[in-house]
């Protein structure tokens, strides 16, 4: 082979070379877009679980079962040492600023009384105090009389008791401010007046812990509940004066941080019990965050939240 075959050659191949490099490149930066876009779909649809899940099941990651029958159903819940509450986005349930009863001990009844009561008239419009779904609308002649149970995004449970009317209907989604039912004097009620209760996990908070009905207004953008020792059963004078130490302490204490729900993407091959072990919490743990049994079916894309 003479001289200039050899350089032919030679040519050839480093042209070559560089289609294969401009190839290769094209592909990298054909491929880059893409996993830019599957990344985003990704989020897209995590975005829309995690939007699906407030509406559909509100506070999942704290209550294990939905029951739209029994107003208190919390024996399989077990109740967080402490819980943050978000008070921000709420509405007062009624304009009235007037409390006629508080929540402490009833002499007459020989029983305690878990709510706030606020005067309020046949007809007056009763509204969400925050964003939830609606778990219960029933009648209980010989207590509640109408009334309502809200499940909110922040984990409370709120009732109203005592309505002449509801104008909405279980499963329905209301956002804070949405009028629910009207005042009344129906149950257990010597006159017209709303019960105002305040729950998580059926553990009941005194609702003036959380609301200043007097100035129609929350007492802070956070509460912390804490299960022992929380000032949650007070009557009159002991009621401010307890909501009045809350708001000092606050002040002065560090706010305890909620872990907030992750979430894991399934991939092909795994199982309950391989990303239990990958995720470093038990088998049981993950079947609950996601309401599911040891023995449920998962498939891959599939997004879990531990």
């Amino acid at each position: 082979m003479n001289f200039s075959a050899l350089r032919k050659l030679g040519l050839g191949v480093f042209f070559l070379g560089c289609t294969l490099s401009a190839t290769a490149q094209d592909m990298i930066s054909m491929q880059a877009p893409i996993d830019r876009k599957v990344r985003s779909v990704d989020s897209l649809a995590l975005n829309r679980l995690i939007q699906r899940e407030s509406v559909e099941k509100p506070s999942g990651d704290l209550y294990s079962s939905w029951n739209t029958t029994r107003t208190h159903c919390y024996s399989q819940d077990q109740i967080p040492e402490t819980y943050r509450i978000d008070l921000r986005n709420f509405a007062m349930p009624t304009d009235s600023r007037r409390i006629t009863s508080r929540v402490g001990y009833r002499s007459s009844f020989r029983r305690y009384h878990k709510g706030l009561d606020i005067k309020v008239y046949i007809g007056d419009t009763i509204r969400s105090a925050f964003d939830g779904r609606v778990r219960i609308v029933d009648y209980e002649g010989g207590g509640y009389g109408n009334y309502i149970v809200i499940r909110h995004n922040n984990g409370l449970e709120t009732i109203y008791a005592h309505l002449s009317k509801h104008l909405v209907s279980v499963n329905t989604y209301v956002k804070a401010g949405e009028p629910i039912g009207l005042g009344g004097n129906t149950g257990l009620s010597s006159g017209s007046h709303l019960h105002f209760e305040c729950r998580l996990l059926g553990a009941v908070i005194n609702p003036e812990l959380l609301f200043d009905f007097p100035n129609q207004d929350v007492t802070g953008d956070y509460f912390v509940f804490h299960k022992n020792g929380n000032p949650n059963m007070f009557t009159g004078v002991a009621s401010i004066a307890s909501k009045k130490k809350t708001e000092m302490a606050a002040q002065t204490e560090p706010m305890p941080e909620v872990a907030p729900s992750r979430y894991h993407k399934v991939a092909a091959g795994e199982n309950l019990t391989s990303i239990a072990r990958k995720l470093e919490i038990s088998l049981d743990a993950l079947c609950k965050a996601n309401h599911i049994s040891v023995t449920s079916h998962i498939r891959p894309g599939q997004i879990l939240r531990y």
